[in-house]
């Protein structure tokens, strides 16, 4: 179950290859393993690369462990956030960090990221943590409510959306919630491009488990582990997340940035691959000597 749960078929593969620009006998971290797919097309780069592969789910650690074996000991798993890894006196000759849920969470019903299920309000990536989309949704006054679905999830009826949970909770499921939110908004928002309530529960997602504050301590500490000349990419998915990597490695006095733009799919990519649509790669090189 867990194999096929986390099949992971990584976006931007010779992106993240040639980003990574990886040495013989190199030491890199994949901060989000997920399933490995990412990890695989490093390791399988030069045989002497060594990785340490990085996940704060339970299900993808368990998962990557076993899509990695054939590559013994060249490889070293840790179970926890990235913001928390330390890599000791090894230094990194490349870091990758494919950031936001993966498809294959959105995909396992029970976790309670996609409201296309009908499953708790949990939303966690650690199922180690307390925070749960449920607590949010039922507990948090109006006024916070709306500043998170506004902030995060950039939605500009975050007041009235706030104002029917307030109105109609506690909700138990992601469907229950979906509902309501699509009940409150304009008929021709109701029938758009995206579902009413996919920028709330991405908003949800991403206060739960704490993104973009884990992303901010990434872009802070990952420069220092990372040997000069070692290549730091990143791959983001939406504008948030993107906008924090573009600043975090032009401002670091130990990055030079290597993408000016942010490197996107091609159509070909995004056939084979529909995440692929919306992620954009950034690198930075590593330039001043620990």
């Amino acid at each position: 179950m867990l194999d096929s749960a986390f099949h992971h078929v990584p976006v931007l593969p010779q992106a993240v290859v040639d980003g990574l620009n990886i040495q013989p006998g190199g030491w890199y971290l994949d901060a989000t393993v997920g399933g490995g797919g990412h990890s695989r097309l490093i390791l399988e780069t030069d045989p002497t690369v060594r990785l340490v592969a990085v996940d704060q789910d339970d299900m993808a650690i368990a998962t990557a462990k076993t899509n990695l074996e054939e590559f013994g000991d060249r490889v070293t798993v840790w179970h926890g956030n990235f913001s928390q890894f330390k890599p000791d006196d090894q230094k990194l000759n490349g870091i990758l960090a494919d950031l936001g849920v993966s498809s294959a969470q959105f995909d396992i019903p029970e976790r309670g990221f996609s409201f296309r299920h009908t499953a708790p309000l949990d939303m966690r990536m650690d199922p180690r943590q307390e925070l749960t989309a449920a607590e949010i949704v039922n507990h948090w006054g109006e006024t916070d409510l709306a500043n998170l679905i506004y902030t995060y999830g950039e939605e500009r009826l975050s007041r009235r959306i706030a104002r029917k949970i307030l109105e109609q909770r506690p909700f138990q499921t992601t469907t229950e919630l979906a509902d309501a939110i699509s009940q409150c908004v304009p008929q021709k928002y109701r029938y758009g491009r995206i579902h009413p309530a996919t920028r709330t529960f991405q908003a949800l997602r991403i206060a739960v488990n704490h993104e973009l504050e884990v992303l901010k301590t990434l872009l802070e500490k990952a420069p220092h582990w990372l040997a000069p000349g070692g290549r730091l990419v990143i791959i983001s998915f939406h504008s948030l997340e993107d906008r924090l990597v573009k600043h975090g490695m032009k401002e670091h006095p130990a990055l030079r940035v290597i993408t000016k733009k942010p490197i996107i799919a091609t159509p070909e990519e995004i056939n084979e691959n529909p995440r692929a649509r919306s992620a954009k790669l950034r690198v930075a090189e590593r330039v001043i000597a620990a």
